[in-house]
Parts: C-alpha cells; sequence; structure tokens
C-alpha cells in the first residue's frame, strides 16, 4: 500500500486534525476484531424477538456482527462523535401537551446528510497521505457503531444501551471510516455507570427488561419511526406528546451535566421543531408534510405514519380546539390515520357524542384495523366517557 506518511503518529494527527476541522468533537480508533462480545448480544437481541419489525437486523446479522464480514480488506475502524446536546433538558415540553416533542437529533437536518458528508472529507485525507482504501458508514449501514465507538475510548454503553461520554453525556451522533491503513487502536473505555439506574426508571414504556437489554417493541422511539402499523392501544397515552421518538432515558443520564450544548449552526438547527403546535400539524397533507420536513430525519417516515403519531398526541392533550382537525381525518386516505383519528376523538369527546360519531362513520369504513378501533368506541368505554 503507497503511503506518504512514514509513521502511524503522523497520520493519527492527521486524522485529528481533520475531523476537528470537520466539526467533530471526538474522535478514536479501534479494530474490526476489538467486539468479540457483539455477536453474541446481536444474537440473544434477535433471538428475543427485542427487534420488533426491524427484520433488516436479522437479515444482516453476519456483517452487522463482524466488520471484517462487512468489508474484508478493513484493517482500522477511525470512530468519530459529534455532540448534538441540547442547550435545555428536552422532557420540558411534555408540560406543553398542545406541542409536538420531537427528538432532539430530529431538530436538525438529517444527521446522516451532515455527517456522511464530512467523513466523505476526511477519507479522502486518508487515502492521499497515506494511499489504500476506505469506506464511511452513518447509521444506516449494518455496522455496530456503538460497541466500537466503546472499543475505541470514546464512551461506553449505557444501561440505555446507548453510548455515554464523560464529556458530552448522551447525546452523540457516531459515524465510522474503514481503512485499509493500518493504525495503532485506541485503549478502550470501561463502564461508569455504576448502581445508577435514572435512564432506566425514565422510560415512559417500561421498554428495557434488563439493564443493557432494550426491547424495541415497547419503546417509544421505535414505536414513533420504525412501527409501520397502528401504534399498540396499551403504549398510546405513555406516549403523551411524543411525535418523534423519545429523549426520557437520554436526558435522564447524569453524565449529561458535563456536555456542552452543541452549536445549532453547525447541526443546521431547525427553531421550527423546537415545539410545534399539534393543530398546525394535523392539518399537513402530504405535499405540506414533504415541504415542511424537507432535509429532516422525519421525512423518511412519511406523512400518514407521522399523521398518525400527532393523532396519538392530539388524544392524550385533553385540548377540545383539536375536535374539529381531528374529524376531518375520519375521511382521510389512509386507514393508518384513519383509525388514529378515531382513538384521538374517543379521548377528546363525550361517551354519547363521539359513539354517534363512531356509529355513523361505521358504515362506510372498510379497512380491518379502522373498524376495530370503531367497534371499541362503539363497545369498551369507561364511566368517564373516555375509551380505556
Amino acid at each position: 500500500m503507497r503511503t506518504s506518511i512514514s509513521d502511524k503518529a503522523k497520520l493519527r494527527t492527521l486524522i485529528g486534525r481533520e475531523a476537528r476541522r470537520a466539526g467533530f468533537d471526538a474522535v478514536a480508533i479501534t479494530t474490526p476484531g476489538a467486539i468479540p462480545q457483539a455477536p453474541a448480544r446481536l444474537a440473544e437481541f434477535v433471538a428475543a424477538g427485542h427487534h420488533g419489525s426491524m427484520g433488516w437486523m436479522a437479515e444482516t446479522f453476519a456483517r452487522r456482527a463482524d466488520p471484517s464480514v462487512l468489508w474484508p480488506d478493513v484493517r482500522s475502524i477511525v470512530v468519530l462523535a459529534m455532540n448534538y446536546g441540547p442547550d435545555h433538558d428536552p422532557r420540558a415540553l411534555q408540560q406543553q401537551p398542545d406541542r409536538g416533542a420531537v427528538s432532539v437529533y430530529a431538530r436538525n437536518r438529517d444527521y446522516h446528510d451532515v455527517i456522511k458528508g464530512r467523513l466523505k472529507e476526511i477519507a479522502g485525507k486518508i487515502v492521499s497521505a497515506a494511499g489504500g482504501d476506505v469506506k464511511v458508514f452513518v447509521d444506516t449501514a449494518p455496522v455496530m457503531e456503538k460497541p466500537l465507538a466503546e472499543a475505541a475510548g470514546l464512551g461506553w454503553q449505557g444501561k440505555h444501551t446507548n453510548l455515554v461520554s464523560r464529556e458530552h453525556g448522551s447525546w452523540l451522533f457516531l459515524g465510522t471510516i474503514f481503512t485499509t491503513a493500518d493504525l495503532e487502536p485506541d485503549a478502550a473505555e470501561e463502564d461508569h455507570c455504576g448502581s445508577c439506574r435514572a435512564c432506566l426508571d425514565a422510560c415512559p414504556t417500561d421498554a428495557f427488561p434488563a439493564p443493557y437489554r432494550l426491547d424495541a417493541r415497547r419503546c417509544i422511539s421505535y414505536l414513533t419511526i420504525e412501527n409501520k402499523g397502528p401504534i399498540p392501544h396499551e403504549f398510546r397515552a405513555a406516549i403523551g406528546n411524543r411525535i418523534y421518538g423519545c429523549d426520557d432515558c437520554l436526558a435522564a443520564c447524569p453524565w449529561n451535566k458535563f456536555a456542552q450544548a452543541a452549536s445549532e449552526a453547525k447541526l443546521v438547527a431547525r427553531a421550527d421543531l423546537r415545539e410545534p403546535a399539534l393543530a398546525d400539524l394535523l392539518k399537513l397533507d402530504d405535499a405540506g408534510f414533504r415541504t415542511f420536513f424537507s432535509g429532516s430525519p422525519v421525512k423518511r417516515i412519511g406523512r400518514d405514519r407521522f399523521i398518525r403519531n400527532v393523532l396519538i398526541a392530539a388524544g392524550n392533550s385533553g385540548d377540545r380546539s383539536l375536535v374539529a382537525p381531528t374529524r376531518e381525518l375520519l375521511a382521510d386516505g389512509s386507514p393508518l390515520v384513519r383509525g388514529a383519528a378515531v382513538w384521538a376523538l374517543s379521548r377528546l369527546m363525550a361517551s354519547d357524542t363521539v359513539r354517534e360519531l363512531a356509529a355513523a362513520v361505521l358504515s362506510d369504513e372498510d379497512d380491518t384495523t379502522v373498524l376495530d378501533e370503531l367497534r371499541l368506541v362503539l363497545g369498551d368505554t369507561n364511566n368517564s366517557g373516555r375509551v380505556a
């Protein structure tokens, strides 16, 4: 392999310098063989069904569990982290039920786009300096970034399964550069969670069956983003006003007290996503959704899933001013939206009124999931006049 830099130390200095220039807050190096425990942990996760409907996790198991299977030529892995920490506790927005809570990471331009372009710049400098070949990955590829980041010493996987850093808390975007260059690896980080279980106790839906284990099927981030169907009834009230993702376990981490707020300019922040009004979001048709969320990771779930989430928040809001826009969605073209609208109205309207409405809608409805929602309204209300 051609090299224009005589030793590993100089190449490492170059990587650190270019990483800082590109806006990354931390960088470290590991090897493809540094996560031998990952395959067994991933296999246990999948075998337990904790991946839910994310079938791609099982389909890409071999490549995900071992970086050398993904790319046999890799010799070293550069792991980079970018702080996206907020300047406030995002959980405070839960006290404003007429507003939608969007996960902190999604209040900026899609991080896949932000980070991948910068990784390519750094990767290009590595090739120019040392020759060889490189590949860059950001989240969507079958790469286990968090175990690799732990092995590289950037932090450790906390009890909430996310990476925790002593400098940046739980707020880090991760990206990796696979390279054929032979680099000196950094020492792995130790676990500093101790007896703390703040993140576990903060979860609204009890998604952690044990420390360091996540059941995605109960996680609000999974339910509002990955889940393509109706949100199970048992979790709807607990979702509150969270319309895209959930930050509770991250925000509860005590290590966040050492983190600095991220530069909103660097992340291309969206001020209009800090506390959007549910009333405005309910009015979005497909074109409006695509326009409003252009360049945002929210756009990836599509308008129907997003409006489903907003309707769950509307139903939890207690805000009767949302009845009118919610009723309009009973005629929406998406069964997913219509079903969520039925549930929201059952929470916002008196039982006799909502039963009359449900009976009227029932005769024109032919979708099974919507019919189930309507029949529940007609046959299962509690004494307060709300559907259980």
